[in-house]
């Protein structure tokens, strides 16, 4: 193998989580701002949830899952609308004090980021520490 081959092959590699939308290493709710616009995964405690009285069509009513900080001062949310019917009381219910990681692009609502959960696949509930 020569020299460029070597070289090619190693930025390719390189460069592949970029590629392949891999999130890396987890960051805090905190540090969700910094991450505007990229796929990450970002893990914190459920310290709040609430249901919207209006819902969207063909989804439901979206449950906002605030983590570690709540209303007034949210440093990051979730929105999520449950998986198979599952009613929005089911879904807050579910995560409400709950560590968890969630994976999706960071978006932003009136200075707040937020992940939109559109696959129960992206939230990861961490294991119950015994």
């Amino acid at each position: 193998m020569t020299l460029r081959n070597v070289l090619l092959l190693t930025g390719v590699v390189g460069l592949m989580p970029f590629a392949l939308g891999q999130t890396g290493k987890p960051i805090t709710s905190a540090d969700a701002n910094n991450h505007v616009g990229e796929k990450v995964t970002i893990c914190g405690k459920v310290v709040d949830t609430k249901i919207s009285k209006y819902a969207l069509s063909g989804h439901g009513h979206p449950v906002n899952l605030d983590l570690d900080q709540p209303e007034p001062n949210p440093s990051f949310f979730l929105v999520t609308f449950g998986s198979d019917g599952e009613k929005p009381e089911q879904v807050a219910a579910t995560y409400q004090g709950k560590k968890l990681c969630a994976t999706g692009k960071v978006s932003q609502l009136q200075g707040i980021p937020f992940i939109m959960i559109s696959e129960s696949t992206q939230i990861q509930l961490e294991a119950a520490k015994k």
